[in-house]
């Protein structure tokens, strides 16, 4: 691979990012990559600062997140990025930081599908008031799908079996050129 690749995907919680990174790096592993996942709870949860959902908060998160993957670049053929990042303006700026190498994936599914997904029961509590500020829902911290993604996993008509087959050739195809 003449480029370190990091993929960020983008999507509602209960979209399907973490199941698609968790599937697409078995896929990739099987085919010789050196490949690792960031996840933005489990970096959120490693990080000194306690950082919360405010839209100041997220943007951090994001910021945090793209300067790690210059470092996981310079080890890993891939970083698959497994995150909301629900601005543009972040997602732009994560594009800026770590260059050429940043794929932006988009994870879509409607908030209807998410909600009746809810894997992690958010959605529930943020329906009876005991969670606020939820993304996507919440007014103050809105989702902003993505202008021009370099790929769209769609996982209202896919399951994550077939999107992240479809992710793998793409990152596989790139890999030759």
């Amino acid at each position: 691979m003449t480029t370190n690749k990091v993929v960020w995907f983008t999507g509602l919680s209960g979209s399907g990012k973490s199941t698609i990174a968790q599937r697409t790096q078995e896929i990739l592993k099987e085919n010789r990559c050196k490949v690792t996942i960031l996840d933005g709870d489990a970096v959120r949860a490693q990080s000194h600062r306690r950082l919360g959902f405010s839209p100041e908060d997220i943007r951090e998160n994001n910021r945090l997140i793209a300067e790690k993957c210059q470092e996981t670049a310079q080890e890993y053929e891939i970083t698959l990025v497994a995150i909301i990042s629900p601005f543009r303006d972040s997602r732009a700026d994560a594009r800026r930081t770590i260059g050429d190498s940043f794929f932006e994936i988009y994870v879509c599914a409607s908030l209807e599908e998410v909600m009746r997904r809810d894997p992690k029961g958010i959605y529930a509590k943020s329906r009876l008031g005991k969670l606020t500020g939820l993304i996507g829902v919440a007014s103050e911290v809105p989702y902003q799908p993505p202008e021009n993604p370099d790929l769209v996993l769609d996982t209202e008509k896919n399951g994550p079996e077939e999107c992240a087959r479809q992710l793998a050739e793409f990152l596989l195809e790139s890999r030759k050129s």
